[in-house]
């Protein structure tokens, strides 16, 4: 899950902390944490793009849907950074370093429909819910489980979130979405 370094993504350097983690485990995680935190901002305006630009039926429901998601979308932004600046690691917090860290797929600046727009954020909310389950896997190995219990809180949140966006087109049972 966590993405190896690269020319965008510095190694990871570790601030002195009395954390009681192990410094490689908090290495690892803040790496994990990192790609998270890319994420969570790349999904938060993915969020806003759609509340901006909807249009179509509905419009006053979903325009107010996406704003609750951004909003959501935000406080996982400062949870995920705190954890991770709390085991010493740096937040990489900007639009451009999320760039580097998302998981997410880019998001589509043409998109009007309001189904169009619950489609694509349903991907990325669907994308990003594997992902923290893999990253749970991966703090549960490593034996942080305060991270992993974080990103379980997230991953609720998310999957909660999905259920809300895929109601607006889930109409038969079985059909595929």
């Amino acid at each position: 899950m966590a993405k190896t370094p690269d020319a965008k993504t510095p190694d990871i350097k570790l601030h002195s902390t009395k954390n009681p983690q192990k410094e490689n485990v908090r290495g690892a995680m803040v790496q994990l944490l990192q790609t998270h935190l890319g994420t969570s901002i790349d999904l938060s305006y993915q969020a806003k793009q759609a509340h901006w630009n909807v249009k179509g039926m509905n419009f006053i429901a979903v325009h107010k849907l996406f704003d609750e998601l951004h909003e959501q979308a935000e406080g996982y932004v400062d949870l995920i950074a705190e954890r991770l600046t709390g085991m010493g690691g740096q937040a990489q917090g900007t639009v451009q370093a999320s760039v580097s860290n998302t998981i997410l797929e880019p998001y589509a600046l043409d998109i009007v429909h309001a189904e169009d727009h619950l489609r694509r954020l349903s991907d990325s909310y669907a994308a990003w819910s594997k992902a923290l389950i893999e990253g749970i896997e991966e703090a549960d190995e490593a034996g942080d489980d305060l991270t992993a219990d974080l990103l379980t809180e997230i991953g609720r949140g998310i999957n909660t979130s999905l259920y809300f966006l895929e109601s607006h087109f889930q109409v038969e049972p079985g059909r595929a979405i």
